[in-house]
């Protein structure tokens, strides 16, 4: 099945039902980079590395020619995703980052399942979730295009085809590593310093070192979850205070939520706000600066610390992209 994903930028390509829900537990292994054999090490290492690299140099026949049968009608879709990953991963060299050996061979059929990576003292390391996965052997692996504007990173799902006595793509994403030269430990070290001063530009900011830290959403670690547990304890969050009204002359507006949004690779807030109603474009953009320039009001803070705003419009059930503003252009 392909998915997509606004977190992922639309660079996640083509997926086996991958989440990170809580997961149900079936009979399922993993087997750490450092406790895998040599053979299947080697065999990882130079499929992956191999994959990633045609995915750097746009090289899509082959990326084609390495597609796991079973995502044969995603190929367009598979593609168009490489395609607008080129941005990100321009100038880049592949380095792999981490490797882990999945095996559901014991499964009776396709199962929500959980892998549990531990290191050689037998510490947990990692937890992988992974929905709807066939039985079989599969392999993460973790990457970054070192030397890319965006510090880049990239995961890959690659499955044992027993036809082909190879690895294939089965799945692959694409995410940025830093905004504007500050990456994921950035974001978090500055979250930490301002969650007693600001909690609102502090809860944001974890979110977005818990986006730069990976390029994947289904795999936890003793890091980030320490990330997380540091976010639970700030006092005030933002969703203490939402929904959020907010006046602007004569109107009063209701924000029902802030995202973190990077959309367009920036560290951009999303305000999904109630609408009026308004259909008529120019109405509507209105409309939007005016929730934006009263939020911006309302939590001062947030203007020096991100990107800009991206106004969401909803009503009637329905959640439509109005625009984004840089904070200079929010008055």
């Amino acid at each position: 099945m392909l998915l997509s994903s606004k977190t992922c930028f639309r660079t996640l390509l083509a997926a086996l039902s991958l989440c990170a829900a809580a997961m149900v537990c079936h009979a399922a292994t993993c087997t750490s980079q450092a406790e895998l054999s040599a053979q299947d090490r080697n065999s990882l290492t130079a499929s992956a590395g191999q994959i990633l690299t045609d995915v750097m140099a746009q090289n899509v026949s082959a990326l084609q020619s390495a597609l796991l049968a079973s995502q044969a009608s995603a190929w367009d879709s598979i593609r168009g995703g490489v395609e607008d990953a080129a941005p990100l991963l321009k100038g880049g060299q592949v380095q792999l980052r981490n490797l882990y050996l999945l095996d559901t061979s014991a499964s009776a059929g396709p199962a929500d399942t959980q892998f549990f990576c531990s290191s050689a003292n037998g510490s947990l390391t990692v937890t992988i979730n992974l929905r709807a996965l066939p039985p079989g052997r599969y392999g993460l692996v973790l990457a970054d295009a070192v030397g890319s504007a965006q510090a880049a990173q990239l995961g890959l799902i690659l499955a044992w085809d027993s036809a082909a006595s190879g690895w294939k793509m089965a799945g692959l994403f694409v995410r940025q590593g830093a905004f504007a030269g500050r990456d994921g430990i950035w974001y978090w070290t500055h979250g930490r310093e301002l969650a007693n001063a600001d909690p609102w530009v502090a809860w944001y900011s974890y979110d977005a070192a818990r986006y730069l830290l990976l390029p994947v959403d289904f795999l936890s670690s003793p890091n980030l979850e320490k990330l997380l547990q540091e976010q639970s304890q700030i006092q005030n969050p933002p969703q203490s205070s939402l929904p959020l009204s907010l006046t602007s002359g004569d109107r009063t507006w209701k924000v029902e939520t802030v995202t973190l949004d990077a959309s367009l690779h920036e560290p951009d807030l999303g305000i999904a706000y109630e609408s009026s109603g308004v259909t008529d474009p120019a109405a509507l953009r209105t409309e939007a600066v005016s929730v934006l320039s009263a939020f911006l009001k309302a939590r001062p803070g947030v203007r020096a610390n991100f990107h800009g705003l991206w106004a969401y419009a909803m009503r009637d059930g329905k959640k439509t992209a109005v625009m984004e503003l840089p904070m200079a252009q929010i008055p």
